[in-house]
């Protein structure tokens, strides 16, 4: 591995070919480019499920920390590698400070896998639109986890405004054993009658305000074409937040699926002995890997987010999204995106001078706090106007910084 500190672009893109030379070829071809975007928190279990998933789907590794966008000067440290602790293939960690922050894409876009899809995974609270972060314009796949925002049903109800096929959910994935075991119970009792089973109704016991509990209740609704709540349960729910799952069938049969809190669920089935399946809590590693089996638009997901949010035609829109630009240091010049429905929350663009650093940052680093920079000739007109408030505006945001740091 290779530490790049106060790097730019440029030198991250020759170290890569020069480690690829010295070191030979670990893999000789990639699926896929995996883009994380991870607070700094997050980075280390960011890079154990990528790596996981990297065994089963071999790509190109490129995490992305944005880390104090108010930092005065731009600044680029990267970890280059090529095999090693993040799996078989050529990974980079790139951690952006300042505006830099705001034009990841500038460093990734040199770094992608040619001819290779880009998946684009937020681990972290999920962004409010995606068309804001170039990042998730320039994905095939868009992984989001609606289980990190403050309140997941309301970040469901985002999710599904700002859809567009390829987007997806952690939530929904963490669903799948739940879904897969429904599924084959209901064909179990279709097969003992030899012909297809009705569902009139039933209920998820759980947490309410959990994103996997309603997007199960979500797609048990689309695919019986009858409504499914969610209940409160009496007993502690785990991540999934899902105690048990009851249906009632046409000739007055009913099926239960139980939560046996062992790692696995005992189904309960007309005519049929009580039985146990595995049901066991799955790695982050896991879900990412299985989110990466497939790149085409998940309908099923997009049917269960509509039965949740009331939304409609989610899967009818445009899978193509246009970057807007949004500084979140200056909300109020950025006019607000349009989703793929037509709707825009408006806005307008007035000038302003750059923004400068608070005097006492809540959560800062040493970067932040002396905005140095190791060669003196790397600083741009922009360190002067941020360190000095009365000083001449900086040029417009989006605008070219300086060469190294795009």
């Amino acid at each position: 591995m290779t530490t790049l500190w106060d790097t730019t672009g440029s030198a991250v893109v020759k170290e890569l070919a020069a480690q690829r030379r010295t070191g030979g070829a670990v893999m000789s071809g990639v699926a896929l480019t995996l883009v994380v975007v991870a607070d700094e928190g997050r980075v280390t279990e960011a890079e154990q499920a990528a790596t996981a998933a990297a065994e089963v789907h071999p790509c190109r590794l490129l995490i992305v920390v944005r880390r104090q966008i108010e930092a005065p000067v731009p600044r680029l440290d990267a970890e280059v590698q090529i095999g090693g602790r993040l799996g078989p293939g050529e990974s980079v960690v790139m951690r952006m400070y300042g505006r830099l922050g705001l034009h990841a894409e500038s460093v990734v876009l040199p770094l992608l896998a040619a001819d290779a899809p880009v998946v684009t995974w937020w681990h972290e609270a999920p962004p409010e639109q995606i068309a804001r972060d170039a990042l998730g314009v320039i994905a095939d796949r868009r992984i989001t986890d609606s289980s990190m925002a403050p309140d997941p049903v309301a970040a469901l109800r985002n999710r599904a405004h700002d859809y567009y096929p390829g987007d997806t959910d952690i939530t929904w994935t963490r669903s799948t054993p739940w879904r897969a075991t429904l599924a084959s119970t209901l064909d179990s009792v279709s097969g003992r009658r030899g012909e297809p089973v009705r569902v009139l109704g039933g209920r998820v016991e759980g947490d309410p305000d959990n994103a996997t509990a309603q997007l199960v209740a979500g797609w048990l609704s689309s695919r019986c074409g009858c409504p499914i709540d969610v209940v409160p349960s009496p007993r502690k729910n785990g991540p999934r937040g899902i105690d048990s799952v009851t249906l009632q069938l046409d000739q007055g049969e009913e099926v239960r699926l139980q939560d046996d809190r062992k790692g696995g669920a005992v189904i309960d089935q007309p005519f049929r002995p009580e039985s146990v399946v595995a049901l066991p809590d799955r790695s982050l590693g896991e879900l990412i890997g299985e989110e990466l089996r497939r790149l085409d638009p998940d309908e099923p997901y997009s049917e269960a987010l509509e039965a949740v949010t009331g939304a409609t035609g989610l899967s009818d829109r445009p899978a193509c999204r246009d970057h807007v630009w949004f500084d979140p240091m200056r909300p109020e010049q950025t006019v607000e995106p349009r989703n793929a429905a037509g709707e825009t929350d408006g806005g307008s663009a007035t000038a302003h001078s750059a923004p400068t650093v608070p005097d006492v940052p809540g959560d800062t680093d040493e970067v932040a706090l002396s905005g140095e920079h190791d060669s003196p000739a790397d600083d741009s007109e922009e360190q002067a106007a941020v360190q000095s408030p009365g000083a001449a505006p900086a040029r417009k945001a989006g605008t070219a910084k300086k060469a190294g740091t795009r």
